[in-house]
C-alpha cells in the first residue's frame, strides 16, 4: 500500500522548522519526504493536503484507558478519596474481557485527538494487547508483578512475546501502581523481574504531598529515592506525575536518564499540585506528557495537556518566557515516544514508522499563520485533527472512523460492562 500526501507543510519534530514538501508512505513506513515523488508512483491513494500540516502523532505517555467506565463517577473529590472510596471498589469487580471492551472507547478518543500511541497502565495485559492489535492502536503497557494475577513466568512470556516482535503494535514494560500500594512481596517480585528482563520500570511517584509524607514515615525517605535505592530504576524507566520532588530526587532522575511524565490536567483537577517543569527543564531532565485516565482527567486530549502545562508553569514561575512552546510539543511527541520505547515513531523521517496526523490550518483558531508551533500549543484543539494514521493505516479522517468493527458495537459493549460494574459494586456494599 502506497499513499502520497501532496503539498503539505511538514513539521518533522527533529527541529521546529516547517518545510513544504510531499510525503510518501509505503506499507507502514515513511518512504520519502521531498519535492519529487515521481519514482514512487503509482500510488494506491493520493491525498491533497492543500498546505495543511503533517506532524508525528501525539504519544500519550501515561493513561489508564479502560477507566472510561468511571468517567464522571468520581468527580470533585481529592485523590485518596477518589482512589479508595470509588476506584478500587469498582476495580475489584473487573473481569479480563472488560478491559478489552473498555479500551476501545478510549482508543476512539485518542484518534480524534491525534494520539497515535498510548502508555497504558492497567490490569489484564493480554486483553489490553488484544484490543490494541485488533483496533490498530500502538501501545506500550505495564505488566505489574502481582503474583495472584500474573505469575513470574507469565510476565516473562508476555514481555518477550511483544518486545521480541519488531512488527507488533505492542511494547511491554514492568511497573506497579505506587509505593504506597505495593507491599514488600510486590517490591521483591518487581526487583527480580526487572533484573531478569533488564526492563525499564515505571510507577506513580510523588503525586500528592500526603503520599510523600507517608513514605517518609514508613521508610525515612521520599518515594523516588526509596524506589531508586531498591534498584528498580537500574535499567531506566521513569515515573508518572512527579509533582513533589525534592532536589535530590530530581538529581537522581537527571543523572540516571529517567523520565518524568507530567499529567497537568489530572493533577490540577485532583488538586494534587503543579509539577515544577521549569526546574526539570532547566536541569536537562527528560520530560514526557500524558493525560492520565479518563476517570481523573476526564478528557484524553494532548492539546489541553500542552496548554495547561505551559500556562501553569508560567504562572508558577511568574515568567511568561518559561519553557518555549516547542518544548511542550516535544514532550507530547518525541519525548513521550522515547519514554515508551518507540524510537521508530518519534519523528517524521524516511524509514520511520508512519504514525502521522494532519492538522487543519484553515480553522479560525489557526489563523493567521504567524507561528504554527505556538498556535498548536496555545490555540490548537482536537477540532484541528483531520486525519490520524497509525502504522501506515488511516483510522480517522474528516470526522469518520475506519475500523474493523462497528462503532455502535464498541459503545454498546462498553456500556454493558459499565452497567454491570456499577451494579456489582453496589451489591457488595
Amino acid at each position: 500500500m502506497k499513499i502520497l500526501f501532496k503539498n503539505a507543510r511538514i513539521l518533522t519534530m527533529k527541529d521546529e522548522n516547517i518545510i513544504f514538501a510531499n510525503l510518501v508512505v509505503k506499507d507502514n513506513r515513511i518512504a520519502y519526504i521531498g519535492k519529487d515523488y515521481s519514482k514512487y508512483a503509482p500510488f494506491d491513494r493520493e491525498i491533497e493536503c492543500n498546505g495543511n500540516l503533517l506532524m508525528p502523532g501525539f504519544k500519550n505517555a501515561h493513561a489508564h484507558s479502560a477507566m472510561v467506565f468511571l468517567r464522571g463517577k468520581a468527580d470533585d473529590v481529592p485523590l485518596q478519596e477518589w482512589l479508595f472510596d470509588v476506584v478500587f471498589p469498582h476495580e475489584a469487580n473487573l473481569q479480563p474481557k472488560d478491559v478489552y471492551y473498555l479500551n476501545k472507547v478510549a482508543y476512539l478518543e485518542y484518534l480524534t485527538s491525534g494520539i497515535t500511541a498510548v502508555f497504558d497502565h492497567y490490569f489484564y495485559p493480554s486483553e489490553m494487547a488484544r484490543a490494541s492489535e485488533e483496533f490498530g492502536m500502538r501501545s506500550t503497557f505495564l505488566v505489574m508483578p502481582d503474583e495472584t494475577k500474573y505469575p513470574m513466568q507469565y510476565i516473562s512470556d508476555v514481555y518477550h512475546k511483544y518486545n521480541d516482535n519488531k512488527d507488533s503494535l505492542v511494547r511491554v514494560r514492568i511497573g506497579f501502581h505506587a509505593e504506597y500500594t505495593a507491599d514488600d512481596a510486590t517490591f521483591d517480585r518487581a526487583m527480580r523481574i526487572v533484573e531478569e528482563l533488564k526492563s525499564p520500570f515505571f510507577t506513580h511517584i510523588s503525586e500528592t504531598e500526603k503520599e510523600v509524607r507517608e513514605c517518609i514515615e514508613r521508610h525515612g525517605m521520599e518515594p523516588a529515592k526509596y524506589i531508586y535505592e531498591k534498584g528498580l530504576f537500574k535499567y531506566g524507566g521513569g515515573a508518572y506525575h512527579c509533582v513533589h520532588f525534592t532536589d535530590e530526587e530530581a538529581r537522581i532522575f537527571k543523572e540516571n536518564g529517567l523520565y518524568v511524565v507530567t499529567c497537568p490536567c489530572s493533577n490540577a483537577k485532583l488538586a494534587s499540585g503543579v509539577a515544577p517543569l521549569m526546574k526539570y527543564y532547566g536541569m536537562g531532565m527528560n520530560i514526557a506528557m500524558g493525560t492520565d485516565g479518563p476517570a481523573s482527567n476526564n478528557g484524553l486530549d494532548m492539546f489541553k495537556e500542552m496548554y495547561l502545562a505551559a500556562s501553569l508553569n508560567k504562572l508558577e514561575c511568574k515568567d511568561a518566557k518559561a519553557i518555549p512552546a516547542f518544548e511542550f510539543l516535544k514532550m507530547a511527541t518525541v519525548n513521550s515516544a522515547k519514554a515508551m520505547g518507540l524510537d521508530e515513531a518519534d519523528v517524521l523521517e524516511e524509514g520511520k514508522l508512519a504514525d502521522i496526523i494532519m492538522i487543519d490550518l484553515t480553522q479560525p483558531n489557526m489563523q493567521p499563520l504567524n507561528n504554527i508551533v505556538t498556535n498548536l500549543v496555545y490555540s490548537g484543539n482536537k477540532q484541528n485533527v483531520v486525519l490520524t494514521m497509525i502504522d501506515g493505516k488511516i483510522l480517522y479522517e474528516n470526522g469518520k472512523f475506519f475500523l474493523k468493527e462497528n462503532l455502535e458495537d464498541i459503545y454498546r459493549n462498553a456500556q454493558i460492562v459499565t452497567d454491570r460494574l456499577e451494579r456489582d459494586t453496589k451489591n457488595k456494599k
